[in-house]
């Protein structure tokens, strides 16, 4: 049985080291909420990757697509979405006989699409990071503290995120959805969602007001 979560929504593995409980799920999760999850992202390739791999997890759990994510690098050209771009059915059927990613149809000729749709995007943005960062929500526009009760309740989706999967659906992009646009939101840096509290908080919260792209 998965033991309860505190009341602060804080895990404390070590004295004076209190951290988001979601973390302690799994030691896989661990670095990945200290050294990735809501440190703003400016790098296109690991923006396209981040969402790409967001609507692979689609009815599954993000450790299982954390667990895979260097196999899907191999596969995917590292994410390169210009070369990415190129894939042809051939291709579609060797993914889908590689069995160190999610084979699923559709997702992967999400992928191969949205990659298209990103190429197509450059000629009117410099860079995928001009795109994705002017859906960053106005400091007056986020909850002042992330507690617990805010984190559980209100951190699923939110107007700005609506926005951003509207306008990726309107490019002709697939498998996004608000949901999906918000948790791409959380982990490449757009908003802090640590929780009040956690030791990391304060560090993404320093690099996200140095961040520049």
């Amino acid at each position: 049985m998965a033991a309860p979560i505190p009341s602060n929504g804080l895990i404390s593995e070590k004295p004076g080291e209190p951290r988001c409980f979601w973390c302690a799920a799994h030691h896989d999760y661990r670095a990945y909420h200290d050294q990735e999850w809501g440190f703003p992202v400016s790098d296109d390739r690991r923006l396209f990757e981040k969402i790409c791999l967001e609507g692979f997890q689609s009815g599954l759990s993000w450790l299982t697509i954390l667990r895979k994510r260097e196999n899907f690098r191999r596969v995917f050209c590292d994410f390169d979405f210009q070369k990415v771009a190129q894939f042809g059915e051939r291709d579609v059927e060797r993914l889908l006989r590689d069995s160190g990613i999610v084979r699923h149809r559709r997702k992967i000729e999400s992928t191969i699409n949205n990659a298209r749709k990103a190429c197509e995007m450059l000629d009117e943005f410099d860079t995928l990071a001009s795109y994705f960062w002017q859906f960053e929500p106005k400091p007056d526009c986020r909850p002042r503290k992330i507690t617990w009760p805010v984190f559980r309740d209100e951190l699923v989706k939110t107007k700005e995120s609506s926005a951003l999967a509207e306008d990726l659906k309107r490019r002709g992009w697939m498998f996004i959805g608000p949901t999906t646009a918000y948790a791409f939101m959380q982990a490449m840096g757009l908003v802090n969602d640590h929780i009040e509290g956690c030791s990391v908080r304060e560090e993404v919260e320093k690099c996200r007001k140095e961040f520049r792209f």
